[in-house]
């Protein structure tokens, strides 16, 4: 008995006294430690292409962990882009631009300014770099109004007051140079106007898209005015099923997305076909493929008075919603 306790024992305090004790987490120092600057902000490259796929990224190093945000800002579109993020190091991994905007308008080309902020610290630091291609975004555009009314396209507008359903070039838009104006106020019917885009316009009876309704993503930009919470926005999809050229309401599917303007600005809207409302008398199944017609209606409670919105840039994208 007294051979097997020693036995323990030893197995007890055999550990090596010079064995390091591991703790999990970051170094107090990173965490507690005084803040500074080890490594100027720089970017990857002074220049940069977006439209043939190339990315920017930026390096910095500190001397702690800390919240930082980078800021780029297009000088001539007044674009802006954040990335945000944690750490004391700043690279590749985590601070990576593909051009993409967070704050509408999209960038152009044109020269940026970008500055590097800390959580909690006085410093910033600042850089510039030039776009020579914007981003080019993969999808089937369905329009942007850059070129201006097409005739595959047709409307609908009440006879109420203050209408205005027209194409604009007022410097606002979010893309490009144009966006389409939907206002009026109508006390009689929740419709105020409406513009169809039927496939026609793009010189099919359908629009060119897959079949595959889960990874298919429709993509509009919406504005919503200030002081104008009344607007509501409805997408509605008709479906050609026996693509005869023509939508029938009596045998074929319709899918909507209903949604308030109640924003100030431009803003991204996007919707997976496959989780459209609606359905219809068709065969009661997603076929974007078959797809004949996109309709945006502008409505609002016909006692709540005027009502204003805008749309630009609907595009539909694969696998996942428009990154702008």
């Amino acid at each position: 008995m007294k051979i097997y306790i020693l036995f323990i024992l030893m197995i007890l305090f055999s550990c090596r006294k010079d064995e390091k004790i591991k703790i999990d987490g970051p170094d107090l120092y990173d965490v507690y430690g005084e803040f500074a600057i080890l490594s100027d902000l720089n970017p990857s490259q002074t220049e940069v292409d977006f439209s043939n796929g190339e990315n920017i990224y930026f390096e910095c190093s500190l001397a702690k962990i800390v919240d930082w945000k980078i800021s780029i800002i297009g000088q001539e579109s007044g674009a802006e882009k954040i990335i945000e993020g944690t750490g004391k190091e700043l690279d590749v991994s985590n601070c990576t631009w593909n051009g993409s905007t967070t704050n509408f308008p999209f960038f152009k080309s044109e020269p940026c300014d970008v500055s590097l902020t800390f959580e909690g610290e006085e410093d910033t630091l600042t850089t510039s770099l030039i776009i020579l291609a914007p981003k080019v975004n993969n999808g089937v555009l369905v329009t942007d109004f850059e070129l201006g009314w097409n005739s595959g396209w047709s409307t609908f507008i009440q006879s109420g007051a203050n209408m205005d359903f027209n194409i604009k070039n007022d410097g606002s838009s979010p893309e490009g140079a144009s966006y389409y104006n939907m206002q009026g106020k109508v006390n009689w019917d929740w419709l105020i106007g409406l513009i169809d885009f039927n496939a026609s316009s793009l010189g099919s009876i359908t629009f060119p898209l897959n079949d595959n309704a889960e990874n298919l993503y429709f993509n509009i930009l919406v504005y919503g005015e200030q002081g104008l919470p009344n607007t509501l926005m409805l997408l509605r999809f008709d479906e050609d099923e026996n693509l005869d050229g023509t939508f029938d309401e009596q045998s074929e599917d319709q899918y909507t997305y209903e949604f308030p303007v109640d924003w100030e600005g431009w803003r991204l809207i996007s919707v997976k076909y496959a989780e459209l409302d609606g359905g219809g008398n068709g065969d009661g199944k997603y076929n974007p493929e078959k797809l004949n017609k996109v309709s945006v209606l502008h409505l609002a409670n016909p006692s709540s008075g005027f009502a204003k919105s805008a749309i630009d840039y609907l595009i539909f994208t694969e696998n996942a919603e428009l990154e702008p």
